[in-house]
């Protein structure tokens, strides 16, 4: 199968590793712009761009997607079989039609349930058990196309977004190539979805990480999970951010909501039930740091 791959974050590079070690062909990759990052704004190549160059492979990095006919004749002039999508943008219908076969999406939950840009985080901040991975052919509607594959995984209690992000992105690579696979035979039934069964998996923004200490404890501690180590779950404290990476729910204690009970090596902070145990926090400015070593140095009393 003549391919080409569309991706842009860490997320997607186990589902390209995969194609290019297969029999198939990757004629190019298409990944987001390069960006000025840092203080010293240097440019950096996005992971994908980044892989792609590594291994000798041409890149396209359109600034828009629709009404874009430059990149649609590039595009029809690879000839390609199939457009594999894994964490990119929304395709417009003159794009994702391109292809012989179509264009086909892997996504990280089991569709149709967080349907949107941020389906691990959410199911963590929900506290589910399991979640899923599903490979999809692209319709013009977001995340609602016909399903090729799907696959159920766990949700370990000591799972935060990192860990699950990692562990899909691996699981999920196996799916694009069986995907890939199955495509190429032709022996597969694509199964239409339940729009009744959909749940939004919005982008995560600010106002979602900023903790309310009048929550229960547990849906603040998967807040937590859902958010660590990036964007982190956030409260503010004498006008100064405190990122939160991990905790503990603490049911032994009885405390207000946001009030701190501290000793030299342990923080906890009161929810509306219960309370929790801070393990890992960033005050702004400075690093990332384990409780035992924050409180060296900092006290929340007199708040």
């Amino acid at each position: 199968m003549n391919i080409v791959f569309m991706g842009t974050p860490d997320f997607s590079i186990p589902s390209l590793k995969i194609l290019f070690e297969s029999k198939h062909n990757i004629s190019t990759v298409v990944t987001q712009p390069d960006k000025q990052r840092g203080r010293g704004q240097k440019v950096s190549f996005t992971p994908v761009k980044q892989y792609a160059v590594d291994n000798s492979t041409s890149v396209y990095q359109p600034e828009k997607l629709k009404g874009n006919f430059e990149f649609v004749e590039q595009m029809k002039s690879l000839q390609p079989d199939l457009f594999v999508v894994v964490a990119f943008r929304i395709l417009p219908k003159e794009v994702f039609d391109i292809p012989k076969y179509g264009s086909f999406n892997l996504h990280g939950s089991y569709l149709p349930k967080y349907r949107g840009a941020a389906p691990i985080q959410w199911a963590l901040i929900h506290g589910e058990t399991e979640t899923g991975l599903t490979t999809f052919k692209l319709a013009e509607k977001v995340d609602t196309g016909n399903i090729y594959l799907q696959e159920i995984l766990p949700i370990f209690p000591e799972d935060n977004f990192e860990s699950l992000h990692d562990r899909m992105s691996e699981l999920g690579a196996q799916m694009v190539l069986d995907t890939v696979n199955l495509i190429e035979s032709g022996s597969y039934n694509l199964k239409p979805q339940d729009d009744s069964l959909a749940s939004p998996a919005p982008k995560i923004t600010k106002e979602i990480c900023l903790i309310d200490w009048n929550k229960p404890a547990l849906e603040i501690h998967n807040l937590v999970r859902g958010l660590s180590p990036h964007p982190a779950a956030y409260f503010l404290y004498k006008e100064k951010v405190m990122k939160i990476y991990k905790t503990e729910i603490v049911r032994e204690l009885n405390l207000k909501p946001f009030e701190f009970y501290q000793t030299k090596n342990e923080l906890i902070i009161g929810c509306s039930k219960d309370a929790l145990r801070i393990l890992e926090i960033q005050q702004e400015g400075k690093r990332r740091m384990t409780v035992e070593e924050f409180l060296r140095g900092f006290s929340f009393s007199g708040y």
